[in-house]
């Protein structure tokens, strides 16, 4: 497996918490969230609410998750981690969109066509500040 994709290892991804990741494509950087599901398998999903998309899930330090759900600590919503889909809050019926990866050999691979490289970690270019809404 490519070097380049490797996210992290494996048994760092729980069914408790989340591991952010950064994917990366030429210029283009966006973030994602892995977590473990209940099969024991690994789920990856894009780290921001679709209700505030400069929102992010995680922060760094995982994102809450509870009653197997990840939840945005911003506006309560909850995103089932099996589908990524809101079934609950203002982006209710929205979907977290999502990351092809994969295990293999102790460690967790993007296998996603649309990004070159990923990292474990937050993006130092993609500001995700959440200054006022007010725009003039």
């Amino acid at each position: 497996m490519n070097e380049e994709r490797r996210i992290v290892a494996a048994d760092e991804v729980t069914a408790e918490e989340t591991v952010v990741f950064t994917a990366k494509s030429g210029f283009e950087t966006t973030e994602g969230l892995l977590t473990r599901l209940d099969d024991g398998s690994v789920a990856a999903f894009t780290n921001y609410c679709p209700h505030w998309r400069d929102v992010r899930l995680d922060k760094g330090s995982s994102a809450l998750v509870r009653n197997g759900e990840i939840v945005c600590q911003k506006h309560g919503a909850t995103f089932e981690r099996e589908s990524g889909v809101c079934d609950f809050g203002p982006c209710e019926g929205a979907v977290l969109d999502t990351f092809a990866v994969t295990v293999e050999n102790g460690a967790v691979y993007l296998t996603d066509d649309e990004w070159d490289s990923a990292a474990e970690g937050l993006s130092e270019e993609r500001d995700l500040s959440s200054g006022g809404r007010i725009d003039f």
